[in-house]
C-alpha cells in the first residue's frame, strides 16, 4: 500500500480499511490452528467483523495455509529473497513469515518499515530487511529478489514504466511478481461520489484498465501467468463510506455494519461462494497480475 506523506488526512488510505483488517487477522496467519478467540476483545466490538473479511478473502484465495500461497501460483520456500514495495502494515510479507529466507520491506514512511519489520520479526522470520523511500530507485543489486510484491502502488507513481522496470531490474531470472492495482470498474463507479482528493496527487494520479495494466507488465520484459480480480465486497464498502462522510477509522456507521453483516449471511449460505466469484468477476475492487521473469 503506497502511503503518502499526508497518510493521515489524505485518501491515498484507499487500502487503509483492508490493511486494517488484515492486521487484525494477524494471529490467523501466523498461527492458522489457534481459532477464534472465546472473547472478542473490546476494542473490537465498533469495528468491521474480521471474520466475514477473513472469509471473504479465504473464499477469494488469499492466505492458502495448506499450499503456503498467497494467492495461487504466488508462495515462497526459504530459498527465496521477497520484496515487498509499499510494504504498508505487511500482511502479504506476513503470511511468508519463516517460509522466506529473506524478506525485504520497503515504503515512503519510516514508522511504516519499522512497524512492519517489528511484526514480521514475530513471525519467526529469518531476516529482515528494511528500505525507507520511494523504492524509485531501488538499494538492491540487480538479479537479487525472487518474490516481488507491489500492491496499490502503480496508480500512484509518476512513472508506473520507470517503476515496474526498476522491479524488473532488481528480480532474478525465474522471479516471481504479484501487482495489484484497483480495477477500473471500481475506480469508475467512484468518481461522481468520491472525495475530489481520492483522485488527485500523491492519491490516485492514474486509473488503469485491464488491458493497460497488462501492456505495462508485458513491456517490462515480464510474462504473466495469472490474472485475478477480486473484491466486489469492499468496492461497495467504498461506495457506502462515502455516503457515510466519516474519517477512515472506526466506530463505523451503522450503514458500513450493516452492509458487513450482510455480505457474511451471503457467505454462509449454499450459494455464497458461486455468487461471490460472479460479483467479484462482474465489479472488482482490484485486478491482479501474476508474472514471471524470463
Amino acid at each position: 500500500m503506497y502511503i503518502s506523506p499526508a497518510s493521515d488526512r489524505c485518501f491515498s488510505a484507499l487500502w487503509l480499511q483492508q490493511e486494517m483488517m488484515f492486521q487484525k487477522l494477524f494471529n490467523r496467519i501466523v498461527q492458522p490452528k489457534a481459532g477464534v478467540p472465546a472473547e472478542r476483545p473490546a476494542a473490537l466490538a465498533a469495528e468491521i467483523d474480521v471474520d466475514v473479511v477473513a472469509r471473504n478473502d479465504e473464499m477469494s484465495g488469499w492466505f492458502n495455509h495448506e499450499t503456503g500461497e498467497i494467492l495461487p501460483g504466488f508462495g515462497a520456500s526459504g530459498s527465496d529473497t521477497v520484496l515487498d514495495v509499499g510494504c504498508g502494515d505487511s500482511p502479504r510479507s506476513m503470511f511468508l513469515g519463516a517460509k522466506a529466507g529473506v524478506i525485504i520491506l520497503a515504503d515512503l514512511l519510516p514508522q511504516n518499515v519499522e512497524a512492519a519489520a517489528a511484526k514480521l520479526r514475530a513471525t519467526g522470520a529469518r531476516e529482515v530487511r528494511t528500505i525507507v523511500g520511494d523504492s524509485n530507485p531501488l538499494p538492491i543489486e540487480s538479479a537479487s529478489v525472487t518474490r516481488i510484491i507491489a500492491s496499490e502502488v502503480l496508480e500512484h507513481v509518476p512513472d508506473p514504466e520507470q517503476f515496474v522496470a526498476e522491479l524488473v531490474r532488481v528480480g532474478r531470472p525465474g522471479a516471481l511478481y504479484l501487482f495489484s492495482v484497483p480495477h477500473e470498474s471500481s475506480e469508475r463507479a467512484q468518481q461522481s461520489i468520491a472525495a475530489p482528493a481520492y483522485f488527485e496527487a500523491p492519491n490516485h494520479v492514474r486509473v488503469f484498465d485491464e488491458e493497460a495494466f497488462a501492456r505495462l507488465i508485458e513491456k517490462a520484459g515480464l510474462v504473466i501467468e495469472r490474472r485475478m480480480r477480486y473484491g466486489f465486497y469492499w468496492t461497495i464498502w467504498w461506495c457506502f463510506f462515502w455516503a457515510c462522510k466519516q474519517d477512515l477509522s472506526p466506530p463505523w456507521h451503522p450503514l458500513l455494519d450493516s452492509w458487513t453483516r450482510t455480505w457474511g449471511l451471503l457467505l454462509s449460505t449454499g450459494q455464497g461462494g458461486q455468487i461471490q466469484a460472479a460479483l467479484d468477476n462482474a465489479l472488482p475492487k482490484s485486478q491482479i497480475i501474476i508474472a514471471r521473469k524470463p
